[in-house]
């Protein structure tokens, strides 16, 4: 926002829009020193100043000593609240709770493992007795949970196809539910909390049971990114149940990656031949290495028709390190034509991004101002 001349109103209708405009810049990001603050609003950094000591002293927000980039500098949260959001990410193998409050201040979280082919209705059981234990456990009551975000993978969870998750959580929880698929969440948080932070720009490529992507423009998911796991690299290769021939999750995906060891390995969960590739297993890091080979293409003609100023990537593939991220960067210097390389790739770093994400989906589907917004 660009601080307007007095003359369009009133001094203190223009003092308390920019107010709200700072409130919300601190919303979205959770912390944020006053220069980012000014750069995010369009504010000078001296009526930034001013305005967050006059919301310090309302006790709206909080201010705290941190260092960005070496240099001292002075953090603004929002104060503490009562208020509670909650962030649910429903994996192929595990279930994540998150409790925060309105300064994003994370109260309680709870992980817990699935079966394989775990089925909708007794998983959603359990995400409610989750929330419900997590909330008992700050001492809050189910009225203070204001927005609930549900991260599930993009791809549909197996026996979960026809499922409306957001309708049955919302009966359980009796609050509405804010849905998004894991990658998009996960871009949501690093974007305000993580690797993406300050980038207008960017890609997320989630390398894991299959892979996905997001675009996000400004911290925003678009529709874009929905079908890179189903861009084409093998034109004679195996049918993909979408119908087509040769997709990315047909070469990529756990099921692909396992058929590659099974004679040399036999079965291998995800887990397992991620730990065995960084275990030094020389088949495992080969068949992670193929992924990336493969994967580090296809992103590498995504950067040439959308050029993100980064391309984060995450997921557990990418947790082996260089075994991964050595093959995806060669296939980028590979393309003269991308500009630099050196720092388009980058690894997600956002604790929780996937129920973060998904809670900050919330919160903003709520609107600053809307009833049981936390």
């Amino acid at each position: 926002m660009v601080e307007a001349p007095a003359a369009r109103g009133s001094q203190s209708s223009l003092r308390e829009a920019n107010s709200a405009s700072i409130v919300e810049a601190v919303r979205i990001y959770g912390q944020i020193t006053q220069v980012e603050l000014a750069a995010a609003t369009g504010l000078s950094p001296a009526t930034v100043s001013n305005l967050v000591k006059s919301l310090q002293s309302a006790g709206i927000v909080e201010t705290s000593a941190t260092v960005r980039s070496g240099r001292r500098a002075q953090a603004v949260s929002l104060a503490r609240s009562s208020d509670l959001g909650v962030g649910v990410h429903i994996g192929h193998r595990t279930v994540e709770v998150l409790l925060a409050d309105a300064s994003w201040s994370v109260t309680a979280t709870q992980r817990l493992p699935l079966p394989a082919d775990h089925r909708f209705d007794t998983t959603l059981d359990r995400v409610a007795l989750l929330v419900a234990e997590l909330t008992e456990r700050v001492g809050a009551t189910p009225s203070d949970i204001g927005t609930v975000g549900l991260a599930i993978p993009g791809s549909a969870l197996a026996g979960w196809e026809q499922v409306d998750v957001a309708d049955i959580l919302s009966r359980r929880l009796q609050r509405p539910i804010s849905l998004v698929s894991e990658t998009d969440a996960v871009g949501i948080a690093e974007t305000r909390f993580g690797a993406l932070r300050g980038v207008g720009s960017a890609m997320v490529i989630r390398a894991s049971h299959t892979t996905e992507a997001s675009v996000l423009l400004h911290g925003r998911p678009l529709p874009a990114g929905g079908g890179f796991g189903h861009v084409r690299v093998d034109p004679t290769g195996l049918i993909c149940w979408c119908g087509a021939r040769g997709c990315l999750n047909t070469v990529v995906s756990l099921d692909a990656l396992t058929d590659l060891l099974r004679v040399s390995h036999g079965p291998l969960s995800l887990r397992a031949l991620v730990q065995r590739a960084k275990d030094g297993d020389a088949g495992c890091r080969q068949a992670v290495a193929h992924a990336a080979d493969v994967i580090g293409a296809a992103a590498a003609d995504a950067a040439m028709l959308f050029a993100p100023e980064r391309i984060c990537f995450t997921g557990e593939l990418v947790s082996t390190g260089d075994v991964f991220l050595g093959p995806v960067r060669a296939a980028f210097r590979a393309r003269p034509l991308l500009a630099d390389v050196g720092s388009l790739a980058v690894v997600a770093d956002c604790a929780d991004a996937e129920a973060r994400g998904a809670l900050a989906l919330a919160t903003d589907d709520a609107g600053p101002g809307a009833e049981g917004a936390f």
